[in-house]
């Protein structure tokens, strides 16, 4: 009986909580006997989506169209594009950087349909690390290929699987600050990524930078929650406010659909 009634408690809750769906890995992955391509996403993902109080729904990379894209958002509250490898400098009109990690011409393909059609059709999105470049390269931005070509160090991306930590200024005007709550010349991230946006793509702002002036934060003006950030927001299990913001984009996104 005490089951019974739990789940009853809980029904409300799940019912009104939105679904994110997030982009994932496309890798070859051993487990048991098995050595074979899969979706792969780092678990702090889930984590950082779930504590904020929604439900995830995972977009491995697959053959991309608008319609496909279109009818795959049709279901979700919400999008994540997630971290990862390089963007193809193709994309963006540039030879590759010798430093450039190999195309992933799959995933370019599918999470650029999946912007392009979440910007259609208004459905709030958070892009994460990789997620904001793309988002950058898919407006028709640049990319810088290797940072410390321009900054001078590995502090962005220190080694193999080490993040680096620094702070960023946060425009206190921006959709960004209202979501974390406050305006923050000290807002401490944790970064890991080699590359950066260069040429700014029509329609984003600006909304946080490092010290030394590189990009780390955008936001689409044109919708009501389009929001990119360079740093790694899921290493910090502290902090779930970017998360929390998104999913009540996306409740938001859900009841004016619902109600239209």
């Amino acid at each position: 009986m005490g089951g019974g009634t739990d789940a009853a408690a809980a029904t409300p809750i799940a019912a009104s909580a939105p679904v994110i769906g997030v982009t994932t890995y496309l890798e070859q992955a051993q487990t048991g006997v098995w050595d074979v391509p899969a979706s792969f996403l780092p678990k702090v993902y889930l984590d950082a989506v779930t504590d904020a109080g929604g439900i995830v729904v995972l977009l491995p990379p697959q053959p991309a169209s608008p319609e496909i894209a279109h009818r795959v958002l049709s279901t979700l509250d919400g999008l994540i594009v997630s971290g990862g490898a390089d963007v193809d400098p193709a994309r963006y009109g540039q030879v590759p950087h010798p430093r450039t990690g190999a195309p992933r011409r799959d995933r370019d393909a599918w999470e650029d349909a999946l912007l392009t059609a979440a910007i259609e059709a208004e459905l709030p999105f958070l892009g994460i690390c990789r997620g904001a470049q793309m988002l950058n390269v898919a407006l028709g931005g640049t990319l810088v290929q290797h940072l410390p070509d321009v900054v001078g160090s590995e502090a962005y991306q220190p080694g193999p699987a080490v993040f680096g930590e620094a702070t960023v200024a946060v425009d206190p005007g921006s959709r960004l600050a209202a979501t974390l709550g406050e305006a923050s010349d000290a807002l401490p991230v944790h970064l890991y990524h080699h590359q950066a946006l260069d040429d700014l793509a029509p329609g984003l702002t600006v909304t946080a930078r490092t010290g030394d002036g590189v990009i780390e934060a955008v936001e689409l003006d044109a919708v009501p929650f389009g929001i990119g950030v360079q740093w790694h927001p899921e290493e910090n299990a502290a902090d779930r406010r970017l998360f929390a913001g998104l999913v009540e984009a996306a409740r938001d996104h859900r009841t004016k659909r619902t109600e239209a």
